[in-house]
């Protein structure tokens, strides 16, 4: 056992000098864990088989690099084995060998310093004083040469404090302090080697957040800030230096105090770094925007005191370029927020909203914008610029913050509502929102943002789960109920009764005040709401929550679009009636021509997808998902004509309506596109109206009178004949009529162009609808209705696939068969109601599979051929009412479990299905150009042997 031992030890030495570089650490690794097992092991004795093995005085000049690491590789298994600390001798030839390893940077670069600035933080203070002072003492004493002995140095004065006491410093390199005035410039200097030496790390030095740490305990942090960072290295334009300032930046904030975060906040760093974001912008975001949001991230996550926690956000919050703040708006550092610097946290940027306050941010500009200081309107722009970040990142803190209460949350509703639609005549202490005047009046494009980012705090409304401790926010929460409050109140509903009471309140007017009409039809839909609470506990809740979503979602939006809004609202009043009249139901029964409150409910929400709003098209689906369990076969059916292209003609002046609203609300960047592509569509139809201009012979005889009543195609006259008055009356002639001509051409443009964007609108309008399709067959899968949906979706597919290959063409087909697939046919839930239809959904099948058969595109036969694969499942998964499904006669057995459900047939007419196939495969087997496929019979004969 002694052999093999000293054999392992053998060739583990030998293997730290390998050629291999990948092996090294290998054989390193492997000795400290035979060092760790065996103590008895003598580590002086391998040391000197380390020395003697490597030794870089007698080994040839082309093997000295691997000596060199084998020495360096073997002082690591000492320390990694955990026993050097402990071993005085040891240690003492260790920090020696690898001071002597120094010598050999070419190799090993700066490893062997790091090392011994590893080794001596992790010995006791006393083996320190005692073993490594008096050897390490020069290293000490030329602190200032290397950034590594400086490293050497603060690391020595955090751990070992009663040793290197300020006289000891002070008889070691002259001073009792580090930081001081003397050694500023010659800090410089070493702080830039260290930042170019770790550039491709992209971390911050050691020894630079070390110095740091050493001038907090010294008492000189201002100095050291001041002289060294912002005076010193800030003043060299490099890439690297810059970077770690940054980084430093970042890493201070824990250790800082408040006094000294609000110095180190304002600085020329912090504006530094703001300029750089700026500078380095690319569409995809700077990457480093997102290392410091680490760095804040980390400082709030674990700062318990709320005022230092505040001034670091308002601190990043008040550094502007132009007015706008450097950091994001959806920036989620907020979540770290204690309650305390929250709340203050939203007071003070809606104080900001009421009066910027521009001289407390640390604003920059770039160097063009300051060649234009000239612009008289350069402070408005930047409050505007402020303003919206302000309204954003109060909207994003409703999402973010995890410490949000529900008064917290309410209170930025209605903030962002008030100065979206309102305006404060004079103070008034009833609407907290009006105790404060802006200091700069919100011009119309401020009211805009303000009401854009409103409709988006909405939604987030709408989706937010219960807040609270209490035990029923915490069972509703467990209900997954979204958008109430802890007291089961709708989020909408109490922005709507502060509507209320900001409409008749006199201190306030609005921004597009109502006309007695639109009051009436607010104060219609106030009175409907509050009846159906009332009704909540009686009726059906699901169909009560979703009329109360519609009418109050409608109710705010009147706000926004006056005019649109109230003929929705008044046909929403109307079907609401309707639906909870009490004689709805005798109706129903006596007349069925009279559409019920479904379908008109249906026809409203088909309407509100046409707009352009993106939250009333949420809304849309949201409450079609309250209503798919009352839906009828009516209403489903008109959600399927807006797929049937006999229907285009009606569809046709809806969707006209939404392209003019579309219109109003496009941002310039979508003008710019649009343009682009009507320019480029402009170009592929020239040739044709070129083509049209020559065949043109109504044109062609016009031309032909007009110079005839010139007499300019006489043959015996010439055009000298002609005075100069005829001359002038026959250009003027010809001139009007090439005009007409041009206007004529331009009107053809003009409708195709017309006609390519309603098509364009048509089909965006049908991918959405295509969302409540889904819906219904998600949520409703087991409803018989499912059925009717089945032939609409393949002609979908069918008329997609023989149409325009172009990209919106390519995403509706890609969408629509991803619902048919995934929503209808792979679903685990499907209709056990089977019974009483098992005659249509046997012609069903039978009609499907005609039809796979007769098609040309074996694409499309596969979705046919699979629709009536699906319908055997169901017809398979359904017991008959007739004859009961057979039982086997041991229960426990698993096997005959399986046997008899492959034997059960259901409600599957085995007989006349079988005929059908039979058919099918007959086709398959005896004609050529077949458009079935062997993996479809596949298909059928492993999901239905029988």
């Amino acid at each position: 056992q002694d052999d093999e031992l000293k054999y392992t030890l053998k060739r583990l030495v030998e293997g730290l000098g390998a050629t291999r570089e990948a092996a090294r650490p290998g054989f390193s690794l492997a000795l400290a864990q035979v060092l760790q097992a065996f103590e008895e092991i003598p580590l002086c004795s391998i040391l000197e088989q380390i020395k003697e093995k490597h030794d870089l005085e007698k080994v040839k000049k082309k093997l000295v690099r691997n000596a060199a690491f084998g020495n360096f590789f073997g002082v690591m298994a000492l320390f990694q084995s955990g026993r050097l600390v402990k071993d005085r001798k040891a240690l003492l030839e260790s920090i020696q060998l690898l001071q002597q390893l120094t010598n050999h940077q070419t190799h090993l670069r700066d490893l062997p310093r790091k090392t011994l600035i590893d080794i001596t933080s992790e010995v006791p203070e006393n083996v320190f004083e005692e073993v490594l002072f008096d050897i390490l003492q020069g290293d000490l004493s030329s602190a200032f040469t290397s950034p590594e002995n400086l490293h050497l140095l603060l690391v020595g004065m955090q751990k070992f404090p009663g040793v290197l006491k300020p006289k000891k410093l002070k008889k070691l390199f002259g001073s009792s302090t580090v930081v001081n005035k003397e050694n500023v410039s010659r800090l410089v200097e070493l702080l830039r080697s260290a930042a170019k030496s770790e550039k491709e790390d992209k971390k911050l030095p050691s020894v630079v957040f070390d110095l740091l740490q050493v001038a907090l305990k010294e008492g000189a942090f201002e100095l050291f800030w001041n002289e060294v960072v912002e005076n010193g290295l800030l003043n060299e334009k490099s890439g690297p230096v810059s970077y770690m300032c940054y980084r430093l930046l970042g890493s201070a904030l824990p250790l800082l105090s408040l006094e000294q975060l609000q110095v180190v906040l304002k600085g020329k760093v912090m504006l530094h770094y703001g300029e750089h974001v700026v500078a380095t912008q690319s569409p995809q975001g700077f990457k480093f925007v997102a290392e410091m949001e680490g760095y804040i991230d980390t400082f709030l996550s674990g700062c318990d005191d709320p005022e230092r926690q505040l001034a670091v956000m308002m601190g990043f919050s008040t550094l502007t370029h132009q007015g706008r703040p450097v950091l994001l708006s959806t920036s989620r550092v907020v979540r770290h927020l204690q309650a305390v610097a929250l709340q203050k946290y939203i007071c003070w940027l809606k104080d900001m909203f009421l009066r910027p306050d521009l001289d407390c941010c640390l604003d920059f500009s770039s160097n063009r914008q300051k060649q234009n200081r000239q612009n008289a309107d350069i402070a408005q722009q930047k409050i505007a610029r402020l303003r919206r970040w302000i309204i954003h990142r109060l909207v994003n803190i409703t999402e973010s913050a995890t410490r949000k209460e529900e008064s917290l949350v309410m209170d930025i509703a209605r903030f962002c509502f008030f100065h979206a639609f309102f305006v404060a005549k004079k103070k008034n202490s009833q609407v907290a929102e009006a105790s404060v005047l802006p200091s700069e009046p919100l011009n119309e494009r401020d009211h805009t943002e303000t009401e854009n980012y409103f409709f988006g705090l909405l939604q987030t409304l709408n989706t937010l789960p219960v807040l609270g401790d209490t035990a029923k926010a915490a069972a509703l929460r467990e209900k997954h109920v979204h958008g109430v409050t802890a007291d089961g109140k709708l989020w909408i509903f109490l922005l709507v009764e502060y509507a209320n009471k900001l409409l008749s309140t006199e201190h306030v007017k609005a921004v597009k005040p109502f006309t007695k009409e639109q009051r009436d039809i607010w104060e219609r839909t106030l009175q409907s709401v509050k009846s159906l609470q009332k009704k909540e506990n009686k009726s059906d809740s699901a169909k009560v929550g979703a009329f109360q979503q519609l009418l109050l979602s409608m109710a705010i939006y009147l706000f926004k679009n006056q005019s649109e809004t109230v003929e929705v609202l008044s046909d929403l009043l109307n079907c609401t009636e309707k639906a909870f009249s009490k004689e709805a139901k005798k109706k129903k029964k006596t007349d069925s021509s009279e559409p019920g409150w479904v379908e008109v409910m249906v026809e409203i929400l088909l309407s509100l997808l046409a707009q352009p709003s993106l939250l009333l098209r949420r809304i849309s689906k949201s409450v079609f998902v309250w209503i798919c369990p009352s839906l009828t076969k009516r209403g489903l059916q008109l959600i399927l004509d807006v797929f049937d292209p006999n229907q285009e003609q009606n569809e046709e002046s809806a969707v006209v309506v939404m392209e003019e609203s579309n219109k109003k609300t496009k941002s310039a960047q979508d003008t710019d596109e649009e343009g682009s592509e009507d320019s480029s569509d402009e170009d592929s139809n020239d040739s044709e109206d070129e083509e049209s201009e020559e065949v043109d012979d109504n044109f062609r005889s016009q031309l032909m009178k007009v110079l005839q009543g010139g007499n300019t195609l006489e043959e015996d006259k010439s055009d000298e004949e002609l005075d100069d008055e005829a001359m002038m009356a026959l250009d003027k002639n010809i001139s009007a009529l090439f005009a007409e001509q041009q206007k004529r051409i331009q009107a053809k443009k003009d409708e195709k162009d017309r006609i390519r964007k309603e098509k364009i609108l048509r089909r965006d309008f049908k991918a959405k609808v295509l969302d409540l399709i889904d819906v219904f067959l998600v949520k409703q899968a087991e409803n018989p209705l499912v059925f009717d949906i089945i032939e609409p979706l393949l002609q979908l597919i069918e008329q997609c696939m023989s149409s325009d290959s172009d990209k919106q063409e390519v995403d509706f087909l890609q969408k629509t068969a991803s619902i048919f697939k995934n929503s209808l046919c792979r679903s685990k839930q499907y209709c056990k109601r089977v019974a009483s239809l098992q005659k249509d959904v046997h012609a069903l099948v039978q009609r499907l599979v005609e039809k796979a058969c007769k098609h040309t595109d074996s694409a499309v036969a596969l979705y046919y051929f699979s629709a009536s694969l699906y319908l055997l499942k169901v017809l398979k998964g359904n017991t008959s009412s007739t004859a009961p499904p057979p039982e086997p006669e041991k229960q426990s057995d698993s096997r005959a479990k399986q046997a008899c459900q492959l034997l059960n047939p259901g409600c599957l007419n085995v007989k006349k299905v079988a005929a059908v196939y039979q058919e099918a495969l007959t086709q398959f087997l005896s004609k050529r150009n077949s458009p079935l496929t062997c993996s479809m019979f596949h298909d059928l004969f492993k999901r239905f042997p029988v």
